[in-house]
């Protein structure tokens, strides 16, 4: 009997292990802190959806979200909250006070149910483009927009309370 939850114990932790999301890694080389300005470049929106059918003794049921995310969006809301100023350009009277980020899609990994999208944002400074830190992250969602979105946040969140500590 002993062997028997024991094994089911194992079984369980392993299991839930292989679903559980990577810890954001955060680079940091330089502070952010005194950096006033954020110019983001340019991302593409990403449109993915996500569905299914079912039946019943009744008839044959479908259902379909489709979503959609734009990375910069979502980089600039958060960096706003955190009291940055969104520079829709790179100003040469404000390159000693912007920061340059930088957003791109680094890998997937497959897990038991579905899998997580990495992404990396790249902080850079305006004035000598020296890399100030670098943020990586896994989201998992129902969608890849939810992936990202989600990835987003955790890389944000785990770079803000380092900066915090």
């Amino acid at each position: 009997m002993k062997l028997k939850s024991l094994f089911i114990t194992i079984l369980s932790v392993g299991i839930l292990c292989s679903c559980a999301l990577r810890k954001p890694t955060i680079v940091q080389y330089e502070p952010i802190t005194p950096y006033k300005f954020v110019y983001i470049p340019h991302t593409n929106d990403l449109s993915s959806s996500a569905g299914g059918t079912f039946g019943s003794q009744y008839g044959i049921y479908g259902y379909n979200i489709s979503k959609s995310i734009n990375p910069k969006d979502v980089i600039s809301g958060y960096l706003m909250k955190q009291g940055f100023v969104i520079l829709p350009e790179i100003r040469p009277e404000r390159l000693k006070e912007t920061i340059i980020v930088n957003y791109g899609e680094t890998g997937r990994r497959s897990l038991n149910l579905g899998y997580t999208i990495e992404i990396t944002l790249q902080f850079i400074s305006a004035h000598d483009h020296k890399v100030l830190c670098t943020c990586t992250a896994e989201g998992q969602g129902s969608t890849e927009a939810d992936d990202i979105r989600e990835a987003i946040t955790r890389a944000l969140n785990g770079l803000f309370s380092a900066n915090n500590n």
